[in-house]
């Protein structure tokens, strides 16, 4: 009785290696799937935005003090839906994200969905590029996008 129990014990274990062999994998050819891309709300001829201060080129101390203008656009609050409208978001010594998508929140994108056009900003020591963007109530940028011209500045 001893016999047939250990054979079994010896060959249960190649079994189940067989039985997970034998499965199918279906073959796809199916490519990778692509980032969804978000509608854009159409932006007005000829709008755009830009800082007020600081100035290109200006050595300054931190907190920095940002202002930012706007013309051709009204600003609203993230969220809300009106159009010809949005907010900024400053984009942090990085390039500007892609305009199919919402902008990432982080240290190098900072978004002001409350509707602020001025804020205070602790930057370190050393060079620094700014740079607006534009975005609506989704944080989608515009078609076609409004963005700035990207600044320098030096902090002390």
């Amino acid at each position: 009785m001893e016999q047939p129990i250990r054979t079994w014990q010896a060959i249960l274990p190649s079994l189940f290696v067989l039985a997970a062999c034998s499965q199918e994998v279906p073959e796809t050819t199916a490519e990778p799937a692509a980032p969804a891309v978000m509608a854009r709300s159409p932006s007005i001829e000829g709008a755009r935005v830009y800082f007020i201060t600081p100035s290109d080129g200006e050595t300054v101390s931190s907190p920095v003090r940002l202002e930012f203008g706007l013309s051709g656009m009204e600003l609203a609050p993230a969220g809300t839906e009106r159009p010809n409208s949005g907010h900024h978001h400053i984009i942090i010594d990085h390039e500007l994200p892609g305009f199919s998508l919402p902008v990432p929140a982080d240290t190098k994108r900072v978004h002001f969905g409350d509707g602020r056009s001025e804020t205070e900003l602790a930057l370190g020591p050393g060079q620094h590029t700014l740079q607006l963007l534009f975005a609506d109530h989704l944080h989608i940028p515009h078609d076609p996008p409004i963005y700035s011209e990207q600044i320098s500045i030096t902090v002390e």
